[in-house]
Formats: C-alpha cells, sequence, structure tokens
C-alpha cells in the first residue's frame, strides 16, 4: 500500500488521503511561557507544517515542573509566527473552564493567528480539571458534557445571542462580540465507536490518540453518514527522546514521560502528580526504551511515526521530551527528520 492510502475497515476499498503534515508539540508541562514561545519560533523556522499546545493546570509528573497558561501562551505564538497552524492540544471544555468562555478564547485567538487556529477539545482529566472543586465525573457524563458544550460553542461562533438551559450548562443572553473572518474549526479527541456515533456530526477533525486505521475508517463513514462533504483531517501525536547520547535519551524519557504507559482510560481519572508517580514507580528504563525511539536514530523515529500516516492520519505532531532538549532537537536533529518524514510518507521530500 502506498503512503497516503489505507484500507476502509468495512467495505474493503481504499481511500486516498493528503499528504501528511507533520507537527511540533508545545509542550506546557516540560517548559516555561517563554521558553515555549521562542520554540514555536524555532519549529516554523526548521519546517514543521503545524504547531500544536497542550492546556493542563499540572505537569504529568513533578519532574516535568511546569504549567503555563496555554490560552496566554498561544496568543503570543500567534503573533510570533506567520505560517503554521496552531492547535489547542487539547482544551477541556466543561469544567476548568465554562463552553462560553472557551468560545471566546477560540474566536480571539483565531483573529490573532489570522486564520490558522483550530480549537482541540476532549472530555478531559482530573489531574487538571479537578482543581476548581467540582468532583471528577464519570466517563459518560464528561462525554455528555463534552458534547453540550460543543454544542454552545458552535452557537455562539455563529454571532447569534444565545441563551441555554440544558442538562449541565447554563448560558444567559452571551453574544461574541468579536468574530474571526475565517470560521474556528474544531477538533475532537475520540477512541470509540461510542465518541465517534455522538462526536462526528459536532467535530470537523478527529484527534487519536493511536494509530488506528479502524478508528479512521470509522470517523470516515460517520461523516459520510451524517452528510459531511469534508472528511476532515486525523490528527495524532507521537513521543520521541532525541538526543546524541541514546542513554540520556532513555534516562530523559523514563524520569518525565513513563507516565504515558498507562493509557488513558488510567491517566483520565489520575488526580495528581503524586497519584502519576506511584502508578509508574515499576516502570523501567527499558520499558520506555520499547514504546518511545530514543537516541540520535532518526530511521527508529521515522519508523515508530510510519503507522500513523498507514493508517490515514493526516497530522502527525511529534513531542520531543524534556525542556531542556528542545535546542540541541532544533540545531541537529529537527529538519533532517522532517524530510525523513515526508520523504517516507510520501511527502514533498519524498
Amino acid at each position: 500500500m502506498r503512503a497516503g492510502q489505507f484500507v476502509h475497515a468495512a467495505a474493503g476499498y481504499v481511500l486516498s488521503m493528503s499528504t501528511t503534515r507533520f507537527g511540533y508539540t508545545l509542550m506546557t508541562e516540560q517548559s516555561g511561557p517563554k521558553d515555549l514561545v521562542r520554540y514555536a519560533v524555532s519549529a516554523e523556522e526548521c519546517g514543521f507544517d503545524f504547531e500544536v499546545c497542550s492546556d493542563h493546570f499540572s505537569p504529568w509528573l513533578t519532574s516535568q515542573g511546569h504549567a503555563p497558561n496555554a490560552w496566554v501562551l498561544l496568543g503570543a505564538v500567534a503573533q510570533v509566527t506567520e505560517r503554521v497552524d496552531l492547535y489547542s492540544y487539547v482544551t477541556c471544555p466543561t469544567m476548568r473552564y465554562h463552553p462560553t468562555v472557551v468560545a471566546q478564547q477560540a474566536a480571539t485567538m483565531q483573529i490573532l493567528a489570522d486564520g490558522r487556529f483550530t480549537l482541540g477539545l476532549g472530555s478531559g482529566e482530573n489531574l487538571n480539571e479537578h482543581v476548581v472543586g467540582k468532583g471528577w465525573p464519570a466517563i459518560r457524563t464528561r462525554q455528555e458534557m463534552l458534547g453540550e458544550a460543543i454544542e454552545i460553542i458552535r452557537a455562539l461562533f455563529s454571532g447569534r445571542l444565545v441563551s441555554w438551559r440544558g442538562d449541565y450548562f447554563q448560558v444567559d443572553s452571551a453574544r461574541l462580540w468579536d468574530l474571526p473572518d475565517v470560521p474556528v474549526s474544531i477538533a475532537v479527541a475520540m477512541a470509540g465507536k461510542k465518541s465517534l456515533d455522538r462526536f462526528a456530526a459536532l467535530a470537523d477533525h478527529l484527534v487519536a490518540a493511536q494509530p488506528d486505521g479502524e478508528l479512521v475508517a470509522a470517523w470516515l463513514s460517520a461523516r459520510h453518514a451524517a452528510g459531511q462533504a469534508d472528511r476532515g483531517r486525523v490528527i495524532g501525536q507521537i513521543p520521541i527522546s532525541w538526543d546524541p547520547d541514546r542513554d540520556a535519551a532513555i534516562r530523559r524519557a523514563h524520569d518525565q514521560f513513563r507516565w504515558i504507559g498507562g493509557g488513558w482510560r488510567v491517566n483520565a481519572d489520575l488526580p495528581t502528580t503524586a497519584a502519576f508517580a506511584g502508578a509508574t514507580q515499576f516502570v523501567r528504563p527499558d520499558d520506555i526504551a520499547e514504546s518511545i525511539p530514543c537516541g540520535p536514530d532518526l530511521d527508529a523515529i521515522v519508523e515508530a511515526a510510519r503507522p500513523y500516516w498507514e493508517a490515514g492520519f493526516t497530522d502527525v505532531a511529534v513531542v520531543q521530551i524534556g525542556g531542556q532538549a528542545q535546542d540541541i532537537f532544533f540545531q541537529e536533529a529537527a529538519e533532517p527528520l522532517l524530510r525523513a518524514l515526508r520523504a517516507a510518507s510520501g511527502g514533498a521530500d519524498a
């Protein structure tokens, strides 16, 4: 199968996807705000197609050590970049933020970014949302809240006066007074059939944590069934720990990224960095080295990313682990890595 194609799981036919784009992750958990703005400039200069920004109140592990406000950061990044698309990746619009506030933030961000912004939304994690003292709902309730929040955000994007009395939210005579010329599109994090059935008609794009071709095919089928002419984008993310010294790369990845092995169902419910430390206390450096490409080998990173474009992902964002490792990554690895990724995926540098 050629790069940029995959087989529809249900019907068995081949669907062509657009050229895979590669992005850079502004990971707020591992760097402070001024450094992140600087990294955003470097990522654009190196040739990344887009940048995604995590929106968390807390780092996953204490050793990461940061958690600046994503929306302030995105506004600054919009002013120092010119070409890259920008995503919130992802914002929970149900607890820490009311959906009316998210709608206002996204509309303002789109104006500042001159149409380059996509609002990424998800049902959140206990780690970041419990801080407002409203507890942590069960997954079904979180999904219902997210659906209602998206409806409110879409209504506000219309520019109309909105009042709403729903199961989870109330809105009283709200209107967005500054609307962008380019409408804000919405990407939603989904992980299975139930979430696809609920959100495919509400979302413009799919965010997925794993390179699951069946999920992508189901997304396209759901959009078709909902009467959506545009297939939307499919956006994923892959952690790497590039370093000239492989042992140093493994140590850094184990220190700061061992939480990723818990999976979404576990990570969504843990409340604190101490809980993540306890849950990952038996994860070994060798376990991390088996699941995350570590060291200077660019071919290993390409092979780790390959399942994403083979599954039909249109956008793949790289997470370079470790705030202290970003400058050397940009200086020595970013441009050759992008060339290798594009060549392997059949892109412009092939």
